[in-house]
C-alpha cells in the first residue's frame, strides 16, 4: 500500500527548499522533458515547496493508482534499505524504492511513474544475475548492460535509414541528408542519469539508443514493447547507437548554427573494424 509521507505544500509548510532545491535547477521547457512534464513538473513542485521527494512522488503513485489497482512501485526514503542487502533485491521483494533527494531519484522515480513495466522488467533482470553472481564488486557484462540501460537509455521508434545512418555514426547523413526524417520519428529519453546530466546541458552529452517498435508513440505503448523485448540475450548483443542528444533537430538552438556536427570530439567517426 502506497502511503503518504510529509508535510502538503499546499498547506502553507516550509518553502525554504524552493531555493535550496536542485529540482529548481530543471527547465521543464527543454524539448526533451516534454514527455516527462505533465507529471514531473506537479512532482518537482510539491519537492520545492518543502515535501520529501518519496512522499512527493508518492502523491502521483495514488493518483494513478488507485486501491483498486496494484502500483508498480512505492517510494520510501533511502534509509528504509537494511544494511548489506541489495537496491534491487530489496525494490524485488518489496515494491518498495529507496530514494534520495536530489535530481539523480527524482527522474528515477519519474521514470517508474511513466515506464513502470520496463523498470520492473529490469528490476527481474537485476535480481536474476543478482541471484546467479551474488553481490560483487565489480559487475559483470549483464549487469553492466542493464545499468546502462537503466541509467543512460533512449528509446527510439525511427524509419530504417535513419536508424542505419545512427548506427553507423554517419553524422552527414543522420543530421544532414536524413534530417527531415526526424520529424517521423519518436525519441524519448529514459535513462533517469541522462535526464539529470541534460538539466545542466553539455554540447558531449550522449545517450545510447534503443531501437523501438511501440504501436504507437504513447509512452503506455513504448513501455508495453521494451519491457516486452528486455532479455539477457538482447542486452548481450549491445544493441544501442550512441547519440550526442543536442544534435536532435528543434531540441537545441546552437545545432542550427553552421559547424555545429563538425566537432569529432562529440560527433566521433566509427571504428574501422579489425582485419
Amino acid at each position: 500500500m502506497v502511503t503518504e509521507l510529509g508535510p502538503d505544500p499546499n498547506s502553507g509548510g516550509p518553502t525554504q527548499a524552493l531555493v535550496q532545491s536542485p529540482i529548481a535547477a530543471i527547465d521543464w521547457s527543454a524539448p526533451w522533458l516534454s514527455p516527462w512534464r505533465e507529471v514531473g513538473q506537479p512532482v518537482a513542485q510539491r519537492v520545492q515547496a518543502g515535501q520529501a521527494q518519496p512522499a512527493a512522488l508518492n502523491m502521483t503513485v495514488l493518483a494513478r493508482w488507485p486501491a483498486t489497482q496494484e502500483a508498480p512501485v512505492e517510494f520510501v526514503p533511502q534509509d528504509a534499505l537494511p544494511p548489506g542487502m541489495a537496491y534491487e533485491s530489496y525494490i524485488f521483494e518489496t515494491k518498495q524504492c529507496p530514494t534520495r533527494e536530489g535530481l539523480h531519484d527524482f527522474f528515477n522515480g519519474l521514470v517508474w511513474l511513466h515506464f513502470p513495466l520496463t523498470k520492473r522488467r529490469l528490476n527481474q533482470l537485476h535480481v536474476a544475475q543478482i541471484a546467479r553472481t551474488g553481490i560483487a564488486p565489480v559487475r559483470g557484462p549483464a549487469r553492466d548492460a542493464l545499468t546502462l540501460f537503466d541509467e543512460n537509455a533512449a528509446l527510439l521508434r525511427a524509419p530504417d535509414a535513419l536508424w542505419n545512418a545512427l548506427q553507423a555514426k554517419e553524422w552527414g547523413r543522420v543530421f544532414g541528408d536524413l534530417r527531415g526524417l526526424w520529424a517521423e520519428s519518436c525519441l524519448v529519453l529514459f535513462g533517469h542519469a541522462l535526464l539529470e546530466k541534460l538539466v545542466f546541458p553539455r554540447k558531449p552529452i550522449t545517450a545510447h539508443v534503443y531501437r523501438a517498435y511501440p504501436a504507437t508513440d504513447s509512452i503506455i505503448d513504448m513501455d508495453a514493447w521494451v519491457a516486452a523485448s528486455l532479455s539477457d540475450e538482447v542486452l548481450a548483443t549491445k544493441p544501442f547507437a550512441h547519440l550526442p542528444v543536442l544534435g536532435v533537430p528543434g531540441w537545441w538552438a546552437g545545432n542550427e548554427a553552421q559547424g555545429f556536427y563538425d566537432d569529432a570530439s562529440v560527433f566521433r567517426q566509427a571504428r574501422l573494424a579489425c582485419l
